[in-house]
Parts: C-alpha cells; sequence; structure tokens
C-alpha cells in the first residue's frame, strides 16, 4: 500500500524507496541491513531535507532505478512533521517512484527490556531512566507512525522472524509472487499486529480437555486426528481455503507484496497450530510462497488451549 491508499503498482516498472522510521530499540537497525542484502541502498541517519537530492543524485545512470532504503528518526536534525511535508511527501505522489513509509515499533515494556539487557543508553534519555526517554520519543514520532503506509510491531518477533517479514515486503525480484506468512497464535496473548486476515478456530473441539492430548501440540498426530474428527472442522476448513484460493490472486493483482494470515486459538497450542500449519501446506502445494509461523507454541506450557 502506497502513501496514496493505491495498492502499488507492480514492482520492478518502479525504482523502490522505502523511508524507514521508528521507535528505538524496535529494531530499526536490523532492517536497515535486511533491506541491504535484498540489494537496496541503505542510507542511515539522513536529514529529511537532502532525501529528495539523494533520490535524484543517480537518476539516469545506470544505477538509477536501484532500489533506495533511508532511515531517519529523533537522531535526525529537523526530523518533523513540517520538514517532512516540504522534502518528503512530494516524493510520494511521483509517478516513477513506488514509496513506501515504514514505522518499526515495539511496547513500551519490551523496548525499556531491550535497552536494559544490552546497556544501551537511549537517545532521549541522557541521564534519565530509559522510560523516560521512550515516553518522549513515541510523542516525537506519533506524526510518523499515523503517516506510516507499514507499521511493524516487532514486539513479538526474533531476528529472524523481522527479516522474514520484510523480504516478504521488499523482496526484489523480476517475477513477482504474492508472499504469505501463517502464523498460529493464542488470544490470550492479543491478536498478532501485523495480521491482514484473522481466523478464530475455538469452535472446534479443544485437545486440552483429553489427558492424552493435553502434553502435545497441534504438529503431533494425534491432536490433528482429534481434530480433524471434529464434524465442523471439514466444511470450516474446505470454505477457508476456498475462500482465499479467490482473495489471494486478487492481493497480488492489486500489487500487495505480503499478505499475513492469522489463525487462533485459547492457548496457540493445539487446534491454531493444527490449522495455520494444514492451511501453509495447501498453500503452498498451490503454488503460494507460504512461510509458517507458530507464535505462541514455545511458550504456551501444557495448560488450557
Amino acid at each position: 500500500m502506497n502513501a496514496r491508499g493505491e495498492g502499488p503498482p507492480r514492482r520492478g516498472a518502479l525504482r523502490r524507496v522505502v523511508l524507514i522510521s521508528g521507535m528505538s530499540g524496535a529494531g530499526k537497525t536490523t532492517a536497515i541491513k535486511a533491506l541491504e542484502d535484498l540489494g537496496y541502498e541503505v542510507v542511515d541517519n539522513l536529514p529529511l531535507t537532502l532525501i529528495g537530492g539523494l533520490v535524484r543524485r543517480d537518476e539516469g545512470e545506470p544505477a538509477g532505478n536501484r532500489p533506495l532504503a533511508v532511515c531517519a528518526d529523533v537522531r535526525t536534525r529537523e526530523f518533523d512533521v513540517e520538514h517532512f511535508e516540504r522534502y518528503v511527501a512530494p516524493l510520494l505522489n511521483r509517478a516513477d517512484l513506488d514509496t513506501t513509509l515504514l514505522f518499526l515499533d515495539s511496547d513500551d515494556e519490551v523496548l525499556r527490556r531491550r535497552f536494559t539487557e544490552t546497556r544501551r543508553r537511549h537517545p532521549l534519555a541522557a541521564d534519565r531512566p530509559v522510560a523516560d526517554g521512550i515516553r518522549l520519543e513515541r510523542e516525537r514520532l506519533a506524526w510518523a507512525r499515523r503517516r506510516a503506509d507499514l507499521v511493524v510491531d516487532t514486539s513479538g518477533l526474533t531476528l529472524p522472524d523481522l527479516k522474514r517479514l520484510l523480504a516478504g515486503h521488499f523482496a526484489i525480484s523480476s517475477e513477482i509472487r504474492l508472499g504469505v506468512q501463517v502464523v498460529s497464535f493464542a488470544y490470550r496473548n492479543g491478536l498478532p499486529p501485523e495480521a491482514d486476515l484473522v481466523f478464530d478456530v475455538r469452535f472446534l473441539a479443544n485437545p486440552h480437555y483429553d489427558a492424552a492430548l493435553q502434553a502435545g501440540s497441534g504438529l503431533d498426530a494425534p491432536v490433528a486426528a482429534f481434530v480433524e474428527r471434529d464434524s465442523a472442522f471439514a466444511p470450516f476448513f474446505a470454505t477457508l481455503t476456498g475462500m482465499l484460493t479467490s482473495l489471494l490472486p486478487g492481493y497480488e493483482r492489486e500489487g500487495k507484496s505480503y499478505l499475513t494470515i492469522a489463525v487462533g486459538c485459547t492457548g496457540g497450542r493445539h487446534r491454531s497450530v493444527f490449522v495455520a500449519a494444514r492451511l501453509a501446506e495447501v498453500l503452498r502445494a498451490a503454488g503460494w510462497r507460504v512461510a509458517l509461523r507458530h507464535r505462541d507454541l514455545e511458550r504456551s506450557a501444557p495448560g488450557r488451549n
């Protein structure tokens, strides 16, 4: 989705520009490195007044269509909405650019813990508690988050998860195919913030109440067989796969590069894991590029699911 609210034109025809911002500790360094690995020219901490000139610098040159990633945040001089509207907003309406504003965020407590564990100083905290710096930074960046085309909450993502997600959104290829991530989750731990489509499978029979299955997961054959025996499963799964089979080509035609499908149950251990794994298998067999992630499986001790 570009800044005009439209699906972006097909990649390859336009020069891709990714403007990265976000909270300190939310993964911007990882994002920069990931995009560089994907083939982007990367510039960190660039004043907004210079971004337009950077984009124009090599136009008409052989490397002028190389994708560009620029990071700007509270470290950057004159990083405010006025300078953004004057120097960056015009780039969003250029017909020869496919520009995405990416904002990386995390829960305040996660950010605080990351700074504490790494013993880094928050750029706005100086001699004050980290929490003060986080609060001030969130206030200063509120406009950038509202302006973003894509907000990625990294609170529950590992570094490999974040790299895979960014590759799904921003990979460069002459043959573009929609990337799909299927993620299982526990409702008691909250919805995955990156989810585009969410399906609730708490109506299916619960293996938790079978003592022989309670310690297992949806990846185990006995648990899978238990869920499949529920008379509600087959019609639900046929409807789900039929709907997605018709929807995915439409998302791809509209230029969406990455779609996250979330499947949830109470504890994220049995039903959602089984359905997500089966769904990923079906979509791969249909030719889609699919990543599978079980967000809460490792932290879901055997218990209510």
